[in-house]
């Protein structure tokens, strides 16, 4: 329980560092990129992945594919935050989960029972809940959560064909996917360098180092918690999304001062409640 509580506090942290950065001047681009960095650094001495046996053969397309989604969809999750808060984008990107359900629905044509239906159902009255706009905003720029839930929805259904390739290990393939967010994030922070005169600062990098140590202790302690729970892994996927909802919910409220309507606030316990229906859905 401990590695899934700690794994629930590195999601959440990432968005307050994202939230904080805000006052000082710092450059999203950069944070991203450097984020990047430190990632790529304590995936490659935490698991020791083993690069000489990447080849042709690795499923490249996914990797290039997932390469190029983080950086982006992480830009838009920092102009979630900015724009709709906390709440709404942690909310948002937790009820991801649901692309890949539906893929699996219309796609790959998996038999649904009656538990995931209406969890689907309700995680869609969720969603309109939450990004539903108080009366007195003159903006609701909902497109950004939204861009959030759909990219980490592709993304999570991409990481899912590539933990089904297993002539290399997952870490090898985490390790191949930052390499390749990092040379994308690296050439949009050149282009803003060279072409738009931004400049390269300290802050920028030490956000960026605090991102990537809670991004990647993220992903550690989520894996580490399948490991404690791997009789149950149903107990993992519902810990997390639930844990990062109602956690961030909070921050965003006590600490950031966030508002959120009444409707807003169904929005998240419905989202709740679909989570809970999706996870009894497996048994």
């Amino acid at each position: 329980m401990l590695f899934l509580i700690l794994s629930i506090l590195c999601s959440v942290i990432v968005g307050v560092i994202f939230k904080m950065s805000r006052k000082f001047d710092t450059n999203p681009v950069q944070i991203v990129a450097f984020n990047y960095v430190t990632a790529l650094a304590l995936c490659y001495f935490t698991f020791s992945p083993k690069l000489n046996e990447v080849d042709v053969t690795a499923p490249w397309n996914i990797y290039i594919a997932i390469g190029i989604l983080l950086p982006v969809v992480f830009l838009f999750l920092i102009a979630s935050i900015k724009h709709m808060g906390i709440v709404k984008t942690d909310a948002a990107q937790r009820l991801s989960l649901f692309i890949p359900i539906l893929a699996a629905w219309f796609i790959f044509k998996e038999e649904f029972n009656s538990y995931k239906v209406i969890g689907l159902v309700i995680g869609f009255l969720a969603l309109l809940f939450i990004l539903r706009k108080q009366s007195e905003n003159a903006e609701n720029k909902w497109i950004y959560p939204a861009a959030v839930l759909i990219g980490f929805g592709i993304i999570d259904i991409l990481f899912k064909q590539i933990a089904l390739y297993t002539t290399l290990p997952y870490p090898t393939s985490l390790f191949v996917v930052f390499a390749i967010s990092l040379i994308i994030a690296i050439g949009i922070v050149l282009f803003g360098v060279i072409v738009k005169k931004e400049k390269l600062t300290l802050r920028n990098i030490l956000f960026g180092g605090f991102v990537g140590l809670f991004n990647f202790g993220n992903i550690l302690f989520y894996l580490k918690a399948h490991k404690a729970f791997s009789e149950n892994p149903s107990t993992v996927f519902a810990g997390m999304n639930m844990g990062v909802i109602i956690l961030g919910s909070l921050v965003g409220l006590f600490f950031f001062r966030e508002k959120l309507s009444k409707i807003n606030f169904i929005g998240i316990f419905l989202a709740l409640i679909a989570i809970i229906f999706i996870v009894i859905s497996q048994f």
